[in-house]
């Protein structure tokens, strides 16, 4: 692959994966069989699109960096199954872009920067029907956090959606020799692969989520304290009488919560009049 003169942007959070055994790791979790259809988020020079491409029966790789989509649609020009889109992932309607080149399912795998990690992964979280796998690189501290169980510092918002959504599953650390330039942190590869169902009832998902973000919204701070501030449309007599009916301590934080009591708290907050503030026009 071309490219060696094109530098990294520090702006766009840039580290160019050149370890070969690693490529081809990911490659295989992704595992594109013939006729499949593959989202590449954030091709960069090219390394892993040079794999996917074997692979895949159609691959679409999105790239921000107007200095590198030329060297990409030169590199991948002769074969008719790559699609190289120039734009940002946050920017473009995943839906109907893909539509544009196959119907669903599709495959994903990106390597995010640090910058855009968690909103690219909120964004695929609510197209999450479209895919059967993702397979992830992301810095070592926002794949702990979609891991991490209740309890720890890393347990928070992300942890309890996606796994709420996703089989979760820590695949490969990558250490930063594995880059260029190399980063000051480690790096790690995730799989998820959707589920059929939510892993539990949830009631209402997006009263769900709003429960989740205020429960997580100060973390030194109470239950109690933070779902009164979280504008669930319930008065704050209703919140304790829901915390008490759910056998919920109001003086815990959302970090020591099970996705479990997440629900049975929804359900409770919904139950005492629960409603989302209305959406602003």
């Amino acid at each position: 692959m071309r490219g060696g003169g094109i530098r990294a942007r520090k702006a766009l959070g840039q580290n160019f994966l050149t370890d070969r055994s690693v490529l081809s790791r990911i490659a295989a979790l992704v595992s594109a069989g013939t006729g499949e259809r593959v989202l590449e988020i954030g091709p960069g020079k090219g390394a892993l699109t040079s794999y996917l491409a074997e692979q895949a029966g159609r691959l679409v790789a999105v790239e921000l960096d107007d200095r590198l989509v030329p060297l990409l649609r030169g590199s991948f020009a002769d074969n008719p199954r790559v699609t190289i889109i120039e734009g940002d992932i946050l920017d473009l309607d995943i839906r109907e872009t893909l539509a544009r080149y196959g119907t669903p399912p599709w495959k994903v795998a990106a390597n995010l920067p640090y910058n855009i990690s968690t909103p690219v992964l909120f964004r695929l979280l609510d197209v999450r029907d479209l895919f059967t796998r993702l397979v992830l690189m992301l810095q070592k501290e926002v794949g702990d956090r979609l891991a991490a169980g209740p309890g720890g510092k890393e347990y928070g918002v992300l942890s309890v959606l996606f796994q709420l959504h996703f089989d979760v599953t820590r695949e490969l650390l990558v250490r930063p020799g594995s880059f260029h330039p190399v980063p000051k942190v480690d790096s790690v590869v995730l799989s998820f692969v959707p589920l059929a169902q939510p892993r539990v009832d949830v009631g209402d998902e997006d009263y769900f989520r709003r429960v989740v973000k205020a429960s997580f919204a100060m973390r030194r701070k109470t239950l109690w304290n933070c779902l009164k501030g979280g504008a669930l449309g319930v008065p704050t007599d209703g919140i304790r009488d829901a915390l008490a009916r759910c056998g919920i301590d109001e003086g815990r934080r959302g970090e020591t919560l099970s996705l479990q009591e997440f629900a049975l708290l929804t359900k409770g907050l919904l139950a005492a009049g629960g409603t989302l503030p209305p959406r602003a026009p």
